[in-house]
């Protein structure tokens, strides 16, 4: 397998400690979204958003031409059903709804207000000065994550009447589809000024630490690429 993919990209790091979590060897290919023009022409072709990741199936496990899969929470539900070592979700249904929810709070409602190509917007054409680019970033990651300690603190509770032990992560004891969705937020949102001490959200924050001491957000994390 091939993974296209960014570095500091939020979705392209989920797909890497997916990735990592269950052992599956790729070669990274570094697509740079901060010069656009110098993209590979090849990639405007697989990628017609230019976007990333972008992971390429290959050898073993496509027996014909490579296959190409976009947006990060397609690829990471692909390896899920593909390769279920190291589940990513829980088996019960409503467990993983529960942890669904919690990852698409920041892949579906946070990140997409933030990301690289709406900052860009704001700056041009909108022509909106960096103060108010900074504000724009902080405020709606600062409802996100707020939103995400709600759901964390709610599933606490959920956890203790099913009688089941505390979480550990944000779901359980194992790295999940909802972690892959928030530490690459959690990672980022400091380069952007963001002092998340300061939002209030300990069990969120908790759970980022866990998780930063786990060898696969260690083998993913943007300084290592």
């Amino acid at each position: 397998m091939r993974l296209y993919h960014f570095p500091q990209s939020g979705p392209s790091f989920r797909v890497r400690i997916a990735l990592a979590l269950k052992g599956l060897n790729y070669e990274p290919i570094r697509i740079d979204l901060m010069k656009r023009e110098s993209h590979p022409e090849y990639y405007e072709v697989l990628s017609p958003d230019g976007l990333v990741p972008l992971l390429e199936i290959t050898g073993d496990e496509n027996k014909e031409a490579p296959i190409h899969l976009g947006q990060s929470m397609a690829i990471i539900e692909f390896l899920e059903e593909r390769f279920p070592q190291q589940a990513l979700i829980p088996q019960d249904a409503l467990h993983r709804a529960h942890v669904r929810s919690l990852a698409q709070t920041i892949a579906c409602d946070l990140h997409p207000l933030n990301n690289l190509r709406v900052m860009r917007y704001l700056s041009r054409p909108l022509e909106l000065d960096a103060g108010t680019r900074s504000d724009w970033y902080n405020h709606w990651v600062t409802e996100g994550l707020k939103a995400y300690e709600k759901r964390l603190d709610g599933l606490r509770l959920f956890r203790k009447r099913q009688g089941l032990p505390p979480s550990i992560y944000s779901w359980g004891d194992r790295l999940g589809l909802a972690d892959c969705c928030l530490i690459p937020q959690l990672v980022n949102a400091p380069r952007m000024g963001l002092e998340l001490t300061s939002l209030n959200i300990p069990l969120t924050l908790g759970v980022f630490e866990n998780a930063m001491a786990h060898s696969a957000v260690q083998a993913s994390h943007p300084d290592r690429f």
